[in-house]
């Protein structure tokens, strides 16, 4: 955390002062907030304002007509009260208008060449270096990218034990090429003796550590691709873990649908699609796909988009003819993926983090 204004200051400095630019954040009235302003702005008793406000949920995406129907006492007091009638009725009015500005806790984005030819600039005395006056989907929808620029305490909690160690022991050690096939680590590990590990200290995951018994860090990488709603729900999880226990047999993927092509692709999480770069891999291997057109494919297939599902299928059908590939079995190929697109995890984003939680054990 406390380096990360010199990430910021390396991208400045190796694309250019007026090509980074921090990103706008537009703070709406909520309706809760919106209570209180009119409410302040009407002359009413803070006390009175405040039940009022009260009654309304705390829920995401909770808006005053929504607080109706879930808290009858608000809809009486509206029919009885004229002033909280006054009240409400033009906090409705005024729920959702942008209150003030901030900047995105992480994000930036870098142009091609200066930031104000592709977008207005907004300026903060109190702030160094740009600000786009476009949020983050604005921002999207006119093609550039947005940039998170972490401050993990994690890394910063590492750093500090690493320096303190080498300083008190004399020791000159580099916590970056440290083994990855440490065996009291893994003790530790399959104990699920992880509170206060990084992404591993939740009681959710350390049942399933129990369960899965990590012994390698690839096991680590599919724990937390794993570890989400999707994977779960579907029954992947108890699949994974037979499979690694030998109490299931391990087919490429299934016991009706196998191919050879399959096995370097699927050895390391047990004939399983998990993680989305096997999506496009598999793609790759099958239908011929350059792994930029195999990136679409991922993301055609992520967005649930039929009409660009089924156009996708048919070139993928094609690459596999080219290849000499049967066409029903590329048929049963695209229709698993299109399946596994549901439950596949970002396996770059998961091996990083992995990293960083074998590091702290």
């Amino acid at each position: 955390m406390n380096k990360r204004d010199k990430v910021l200051s390396h991208i400045e400095k190796l694309y250019g002062i007026n090509s980074v630019a921090k990103i706008i954040t537009f703070n709406t009235l909520t309706a809760k907030s919106v209570i209180r302003d009119v409410g302040r702005v009407l002359g009413f008793s803070y006390s009175f304002v405040d039940y009022i406000a009260k009654l309304i949920p705390i829920n995401i995406g909770m808006t005053i007509n929504k607080a109706f129907l879930k808290e009858k006492k608000l809809k009486q007091l509206y029919k009885e009260n004229l002033n909280i009638r006054k009240l409400i009725d033009i906090s409705i009015k005024l729920e959702g208008i942008i209150k003030g500005v901030g900047k995105h806790a992480g994000g930036i984005v870098i142009s091609p060449k200066n930031i104000n030819n592709y977008c207005p600039i907004f300026l903060d005395i109190d702030s160094k270096g740009l600000i786009t006056q476009f949020d983050k989907y604005d921002i999207e929808y006119i093609g550039l990218i947005k940039f998170d620029l972490l401050g993990l305490r994690t890394l910063t909690i590492i750093n500090k034990c690493v320096n303190l160690i080498n300083k008190r022991n004399n020791l000159n050690i580099n916590i970056n090429s440290i083994s990855l096939n440490d065996n009291l680590s893994f003790s530790l590990l399959k104990k699920a003796d992880t509170v206060a590990v990084f992404q591993l200290e939740s009681k959710g995951i350390r049942n399933l550590i129990k369960r899965l018994k990590p012994d390698c860090f690839e096991d680590i990488v599919a724990l937390l691709a794993l570890y989400r709603p999707g994977p779960l729900k579907s029954g992947m999880v108890e699949n994974f873990i037979n499979r690694k226990h030998k109490k299931e047999i391990i087919y490429y993927p299934n016991k009706n649908l196998q191919h050879k092509l399959l096995i370097p692709i699927l050895k390391y999480t047990y004939g399983i699609i998990l993680y989305q770069e096997q999506i496009m891999y598999i793609s790759k291997v099958f239908a011929n796909y350059d792994l930029g057109s195999a990136d679409i494919l991922r993301r055609v297939i992520s967005s649930k988009n039929t009409n660009e599902i089924k156009y996708h299928k048919k070139i993928f059908k094609k690459g596999s003819k080219y290849l000499g590939i049967n066409v029903n079995l590329s048929s049963k190929i695209f229709s698993l993926i299109n399946k596994s697109s549901g439950y596949g995890f970002n396996r770059s984003h998961s091996v990083s983090y992995s990293f960083i939680a074998y590091q702290t054990l």
